[in-house]
C-alpha cells in the first residue's frame, strides 16, 4: 500500500468488480445482513489468493436528515476512507443522497483464507459454492488486498441502487415520506445540478429510468442534453 491513502482509496474503488450481486433487495422496513466473499491477489506473490468472508449490516432505510452531509453512512472504516467515500458519493452518485442505510462492516465475523491456486480457479470455486448455498443475500467480489474494506463500497452502492426505487415506492405507499412532493422536488434539484455540471446528466438519466418517469421528462431532458453539448 502506498503512503498516499487517498490514492489507495481510489485505486481500490476502481479495481473492484462485483462478480455476483445479491439476488434480493435490501429490506425496506427492517435491517438486512449481506454475506460477502472478497477475492484478492496477495501482493508480491504468485498464485496466492486471499478469500475474505464477512457480513455487511444495512440498517432500515431512513429519510435523510438536514445534517446528513456531515455524517457518514458507514461505520467500520478508517476515518480517512469514510471521508473519501462521502466525497465520492457527492461527486459520482448524487442520486443516492435520498435515503440513509447505515452500513456497518462486522469485522468480528470476517474470516481470512489463503489459497494457493490461480485467480480464475478460486473465483470459479467460490461462485459455485455461493450458488449452491442459495442465499439471496450473498455477494462475490474481486478486489485489492489493501485497503480491502474500500472494495465493499462497490457492493454497498450496488445494493442501494438496486433497492432504492422499491424503497421509495413502498414508503410512499404507506405515506411515510414527509412530503408527497419530495420526489418531484428531488428531480428538480437534479435537473438544476445537471445544468450546472453536465457530468451529472448520466445520473439524472439513470434516476428517471429507474423511477419509470423518463417519458414524462424526456423533452426537458433532451433539451438539457442539447444545451450541454452531450451527455457529460
Amino acid at each position: 500500500m502506498s503512503d498516499n491513502k487517498s490514492f489507495d482509496f481510489w485505486y481500490a474503488l476502481e479495481n473492484t468488480e462485483l462478480l455476483k450481486g445479491p439476488e434480493k433487495s435490501l429490506e425496506t422496513f427492517g435491517a438486512t445482513r449481506v454475506k460477502y466473499y472478497l477475492i484478492t491477489e496477495v501482493m508480491d506473490a504468485i498464485n496466492e489468493i486471499r478469500v475474505r468472508e464477512g457480513v455487511l449490516n444495512a440498517a432500515q432505510p431512513q429519510i435523510l436528515t438536514p445534517n446528513f452531509g456531515q455524517q457518514s453512512p458507514i461505520t467500520g472504516f478508517e476515518d480517512d476512507q469514510s471521508k473519501a467515500f462521502m466525497q465520492w458519493l457527492k461527486e459520482h452518485k448524487p442520486d443516492l443522497r435520498f435515503l440513509h442505510y447505515g452500513f456497518n462492516i462486522s469485522k468480528t465475523e470476517v474470516s481470512d483464507n489463503l489459497i494457493h491456486d490461480r485467480l480464475e480457479v478460486v473465483e470459479g470455486n467460490v461462485l459455485e459454492a455461493v450458488t449452491k448455498e442459495q442465499d439471496g443475500f450473498s455477494a462475490v467480489l474481486r478486489g485489492v488486498d489493501q485497503p480491502w474494506e474500500v472494495c465493499l463500497l462497490k457492493l454497498m452502492v450496488d445494493l442501494v441502487e438496486k433497492s432504492m426505487p422499491m424503497h421509495v415506492k413502498e414508503m410512499q405507499g404507506r405515506n411515510l415520506l414527509p412530503n408527497p412532493n419530495l420526489g418531484q422536488q428531488e428531480i428538480e434539484e437534479d435537473f438544476l445540478a445537471a445544468e450546472r455540471d453536465p457530468a451529472r446528466i448520466p445520473y439524472l438519466h439513470k434516476k428517471l429510468q429507474q423511477r419509470q418517469i423518463f417519458d414524462h421528462y424526456q423533452d426537458r431532458f433532451f433539451e438539457l442534453v442539447r444545451r450541454s453539448g452531450g451527455l457529460g
